[in-house]
């Protein structure tokens, strides 16, 4: 989804949020929607047996940063780390520096560019931050580095900040 039409994907669901059906639910809408960290999230869920179990840690800057070595568990053609999984843990990094933020937001969108090819057991870093917040809409970026400092993959999302207590004023 391009142009007008993923600003329609993003209107649609800023409005599903705001509806009377979300504020009779404390803000979560029709769908009970809630974005809160739990212990078995399959990126950085501790418990979870089949994740990934990453871990994040804060920076001074309030970007998120973890080193990851992936095993040939996540590959998706042989000696090659799956797309979709470096794409999950660039969404993850940026996750973290915008709940950090004090916003239960949901990923709205999310663009990666793969730049190198990943291989399993290569040692990695990621790290994801907020880049802008207008209103409900919070805009962050994530890499996912080599120890030689060569980027692998970039991404880019735009996050929607629910509805409630810990949602941005209208004036931000």
């Amino acid at each position: 989804m391009t142009g007008p039409d993923r600003q329609i994907g993003m209107d649609i669901l800023a409005k599903i949020e705001d509806s009377p059906e979300a504020k009779a639910h404390e803000g979560r809408g029709p769908l009970d929607l809630r974005a809160r960290t739990q212990n078995g999230c399959v990126v950085c869920g501790q418990e979870n047996p089949y994740g990934l179990r990453i871990h994040f840690v804060r920076e001074r800057d309030g970007a998120f940063t973890a080193e990851w070595r992936p095993t040939e568990n996540w590959e998706g053609f042989e000696g090659i780390v799956h797309g979709g999984i470096i794409s999950t843990v660039l969404d993850e990094a940026m996750s973290k520096a915008v709940a950090a933020m004090n916003y239960e937001a949901l990923t709205g969108e999310l663009r990666i560019r793969f730049r190198r090819h990943v291989a399993a057991g290569e040692n990695l870093r990621i790290r994801g931050w907020v880049v802008e917040k207008v209103k409900r809409l919070v805009k962050a970026e994530a890499t996912l580095t080599a120890t030689d400092g060569s980027e692998r993959a970039h991404a880019w999302a735009r996050f929607l900040a629910l509805p409630g207590p810990a949602a941005p004023d209208d004036g931000e």
